[in-house]
């Protein structure tokens, strides 16, 4: 998997942009669309969408109990263009089975987005690259389960 590596404000920054561009009913990118539907599934994020001047250098603390929407959304944003491109081969069909099996597309993305969290972290631990037949496998076992 080849991962494109924006600085924190650059992802945030095109968050922010597709989000106000939408709201001006701007022509989007085929990625801007996907973002601003991620963005208008989780409605709980929209305050920090409304006030970049904000959020843009908020800091997020996991250990306090902070949700990064920023991450979240990224994530979400991961496993789309994934499922849309269909790779690792297979992600498509899976996610399609996880949606199925749980009547819902955020859950069926917040699972894709759970072994995408893990493989990266085994890759961060192990110090290695990322390993996408585990991650599919994972995915996989989670939508047969």
């Amino acid at each position: 998997m080849a991962l494109f590596n924006p600085s924190r404000d650059e992802v945030r920054q095109f968050f922010f942009d597709a989000w106000a561009k939408s709201g001006q009913q701007q022509a989007l990118t085929a990625l801007e669309r996907m973002a601003v539907d991620i963005m208008q599934l989780h409605p709980e994020y929209h305050h920090v969408l409304n006030a970049p001047e904000r959020y843009l250098e908020q800091s997020y603390f996991p250990e306090m109990g902070e949700t990064n929407p920023f991450l979240h959304m990224s994530l979400h944003l991961s496993v789309m263009e994934q499922v849309s491109i269909n790779q690792p081969p297979g992600i498509n069909a899976a996610y399609h089975t996880l949606w199925r099996k749980h009547g819902n597309e955020v859950e069926a993305q917040h699972i894709l987005m759970e072994c995408l969290a893990e493989t990266i972290w085994q890759a961060q631990r192990q110090g290695g690259a990322l390993d996408a037949e585990a991650y599919l496998a994972n995915i996989q076992a989670r939508a047969t389960a």
